[in-house]
């Protein structure tokens, strides 16, 4: 046979030389909804502290008199004790500094602003971390504040209807939402379907959610599985949080520093930092955050949830 003849034209290695190329901007794969932030109630705070006033609790506040007669001298009398002590939340900050060199965003800004850009990426970054640091900070997180008489364990290591069934008992006042990780959820979901009482979904915010009892199970991966955002086994453990929202509520409810100057966005900060002498342009960005628990029965927590349960069906 012969040889096939060449065919003499112009290749795309070299077109592409001179082809115009659409590009997207950076895209940022561990970015998440960042559900929780979007479901919580924030507070503006002027001074960075957040003081939780609480009344100390008996069988009732004050003792009263039902009786169809009024004689003062059978009215109980006394006043609501206030606790002492009460707790104060100071704002935490998460900050960083993003470096650009300007020859680069010079020569380089077009069809996106290098610096833009930079500062839109941390940003991002920032805003994830406060996610995590609400659920997560030794100090404020909503983990590590649960009370002791509102936490439980599972029945028998996967998350059952009667789990969170369990877990509504402690927060029945108006529960929000329930908070866990996507394989938490998925696990619940199984349990559901292997006793036949498949979930409802409901859309909430853009997002659709699984609800159970009429109250939506939000999903996050900083409730990490033995302590990854990912975890790489079938198997694991984790907590699922079930949350009262909002100050009117005595719920949780999010803080943050209310009118700073250069304030991009709710609590956070960009300062420009000037440009030194190899012509290198600073940017410090702080965001303030905190988060407090106004009640003991607004947080529950649901302790060693095993995500590793399969069936056949």
């Amino acid at each position: 046979m012969a040889d096939e003849k060449k065919i003499n034209a112009l290749g795309k290695e070299v077109a592409y030389n001179l082809a115009d190329v659409t590009k997207t901007r950076p895209q940022f794969q561990s970015i998440t909804p960042r559900w929780l932030t979007k479901f919580l109630e924030f507070k503006g705070l002027a001074s960075g502290i957040y003081r939780v006033n609480r009344v100390v609790e008996g069988d009732t506040p004050l003792d009263v008199l039902c009786s169809s007669e009024k004689k003062s001298d059978i009215i109980p009398q006394g006043y609501v004790e206030y606790e002492a002590k009460p707790r104060e939340y100071i704002l935490n900050s998460i900050s960083t500094i993003i470096n650009v060199n300007t020859a680069v965003q010079d020569v380089y800004s077009s069809p996106y602003d290098q610096a833009k850009e930079q500062l839109s990426l941390a940003i991002e970054s920032l805003r994830e971390r406060q996610e995590s640091q609400i659920i997560n900070n030794d100090d404020y997180g909503l983990l590590k504040n649960v009370a002791d008489s509102q936490r439980i364990q599972t029945r028998n290591g996967a998350p059952t209807p009667d789990d969170l069934d369990e877990l509504i008992t402690k927060v029945w006042k108006e529960p929000s939402f329930f908070l866990a990780h996507p394989r938490a959820i998925a696990a619940f979901e199984r349990e559901c379907t292997k006793r036949g009482v498949p979930p409802v979904t409901v859309s909430l915010l853009g997002g659709t959610f699984i609800t159970w009892r009429g109250i939506p199970l939000i999903p996050t991966n900083k409730l990490l599985v033995d302590g990854l955002k990912e975890p790489k086994s079938q198997s694991g453990k984790t907590n699922i949080l079930l949350l009262r929202t909002g100050e009117a509520k005595r719920g949780v409810i999010g803080l943050y520093q209310a009118g700073m100057k250069d304030e991009a966005s709710r609590g956070l900060s960009v300062r420009y930092r000037g440009i030194d002498d190899k012509g290198v342009a600073s940017y410090l960005l702080s965001l303030y955050c905190s988060a407090a628990i106004l009640a003991d029965d607004a947080l529950a927590v649901l302790e060693d949830v095993e995500v590793g349960e399969y069936y056949d069906y």
